[in-house]
């Protein structure tokens, strides 16, 4: 059996493996889609803490009756002038709802005071407490990360999930969004786990 000139040849095992790593990246992407789709909602804490995408409001009103919620914190920012925000603000108003702004982003890491005010701020905030960004993944998660560590002291390994693919995070070095991984290492020393 011959090779065709100006055809690449790969071995079955190698096309086996491309096409598992294709059908792989399709589902990873049909999920990652879906968290979109879906608002991305889920319990930090059953009954203290919640987590989603930027709600609009009429989701927001939906998550109050559903869950309960007391408070929103955004981590997107004061961003008064902006629909979605006034938006937000309005409709938490309307809902009799504490609304709660800290600006930070997906692609820096907060400092360890940052860390500490954020976690001083989901502590006092009135529960159920309701913590969303832009997609509910990356800056959400270390904030529900740093809740289940630093308020709810259920251990390193179920904060850790809160910083995950189950949310849409991507824990990679070279993405952006890998400052959130690299904050709640450093944060770590503050939450008593020393040796990780």
């Amino acid at each position: 059996m011959g090779i065709s000139p100006g055809r690449l040849y790969a071995p079955p095992s190698l096309r086996s493996l491309i096409r598992l790593t294709l059908l792989l990246l399709v589902v990873a992407g049909l999920y990652l889609g879906y968290l979109q789709l879906s608002t991305n909602v889920h319990a930090v804490v059953d009954g203290q803490v919640y987590r989603s995408a930027q709600p609009s409001p009429a989701k927001l009103g939906e998550l109050v009756k559903e869950y309960g919620i007391k408070s929103v914190l955004n981590l997107r920012g004061d961003s008064s002038g902006e629909a979605w925000y006034d938006n937000e603000v309005a409709a938490a108003k309307g809902l009799n709802v504490q609304h709660i702004d800290f600006r930070m982003s997906a692609t820096k890491e907060l400092s360890i005071e940052e860390g500490r005010q954020l976690m001083a701020i989901m502590a006092a905030a009135p529960k159920p407490l309701l913590i969303h960004c832009k997609a509910g993944a990356d800056r959400t998660g270390l904030a529900s990360a740093i809740y289940v560590a630093g308020v709810a002291k259920e251990g390193e390994i179920a904060a850790e999930s809160q910083i995950s693919l189950t949310y849409g995070h991507l824990s990679l070095f070279f993405i952006g969004a890998y400052a959130m991984d690299r904050t709640f290492e450093r944060l770590e020393p503050m939450f008593g786990f020393l040796n990780s």
